[in-house]
């Protein structure tokens, strides 16, 4: 049984995701169109984003900016964000704040100073982001500062 929510990543900051997917892990989360995206998919997904965001440097306390028009990329980008205990903040709202990270596609991606734009719809992302593991995040993968270089 699909349970449907609106689509729109608002609903996304109150709801635990993994009592959810306890429950019913086919849930739908998010719909746009004929595409919908379950708790499972928003899990893997979120996971492999979340690693990128990572890689960037984002990280506890790291204000990042979502400049997507997708609602499914958009729950996405949020939930990879809010695992990594970084704070999303929506294109829209920089206006008087500074955010040295941001999750765009091509078609979408503001004029914003010195952000350091992660575009989902690069070809060099998509390859890393597609390839990327959806495993859960580990402790050791927080701190990328603390890992030796080889």
């Amino acid at each position: 049984m699909h349970t449907r929510t609106h689509s729109h990543t608002g609903n996304l900051r109150t709801m635990t995701t993994a009592r959810s997917a306890r429950r019913d892990p086919n849930a739908v989360v998010v719909a746009d169109g004929d595409c919908e995206l379950t708790v499972a998919e928003l899990d893997r997904w979120s996971n492999r984003l979340a690693r990128l965001l990572l890689e960037m440097g984002a990280g506890s306390g790291t204000r990042v900016v979502i400049a997507i028009g997708s609602p499914i990329e958009e729950a996405v980008a949020e939930r990879a964000i809010r695992k990594i205990d970084a704070r999303p903040v929506r294109a829209v709202d920089l206006r008087g704040h500074s955010a040295a990270i941001g999750v765009t596609t091509k078609a979408t991606r503001p004029v914003c100073g010195s952000v350091d734009w992660l575009v989902l719809d690069d070809r060099s992302t998509l390859l890393r982001y597609l390839t990327g593991s959806d495993a859960p995040l580990t402790p050791g993968e927080f701190w990328p500062a603390t890992r030796t270089a080889c």
